[in-house]
């Protein structure tokens, strides 16, 4: 099902709700419900349009929005499951970083990380070489927004090493 498009299920409130679970579910859900709306108006808006240019922007802004809408989702669902004690493993997990596996953990973050530094550092070039272009190709944006991507990528794995244990020995 395609967010926006009034298809989707809608999650029921949990049950048997803490005050604090209750009212953070209820956020979620109605940031959702706008997102949704959000989300009509941008597929509508690059309908409408006669640039290309502006029609692939917005379309980036789609996927970003529909990422949202599912990470949004996936939040309250993970409330409602939490809230109602609902055996299993919730949608987004517990932190585990600690209790499994933590040497292997530490070690692919660490690989991931450089191959990230890497990456940031050749995206530095890339967009240092486009300055030429800026104002006639919409290149410097996309560049740019890959560097935003690689800075969040970094941040994730340096999440991750920050609450895994360092090996012992």
């Amino acid at each position: 099902m395609t967010p926006g498009t009034g298809d989707e299920t809608k999650i029921s409130p949990p049950i048997s709700a803490s005050t604090w679970e209750r009212q953070l579910f209820e956020l979620l859900v109605s940031h959702m419900e706008r997102e949704r709306e959000t989300l009509q108006e941008y597929m509508q808006a690059a309908q409408e349009t006669r640039s290309k240019a502006f029609a692939y922007v917005v379309g980036l802004l789609v996927e970003d929005e529909k990422r949202h809408h599912e990470l949004f989702k996936s939040l309250a669902q993970t409330v409602k499951s939490e809230a109602e004690l609902i055996p299993g493993s919730p949608v987004i997990p517990y932190m585990d970083f600690d209790r499994v596996d933590s040497d292997k953990i530490r070690e692919l973050s660490l690989k991931m990380l450089r191959n990230e530094d890497a990456d940031a550092r050749e995206l530095r070039r890339l967009h240092d070489g486009l300055q030429e272009v800026q104002h006639t190709t919409l290149w410097d944006l996309v560049v740019g927004l890959m560097r935003r991507d690689t800075d969040k990528h970094i941040a994730m794995l340096e999440f991750v090493l920050a609450h895994t244990p360092r090996p012992s020995w």
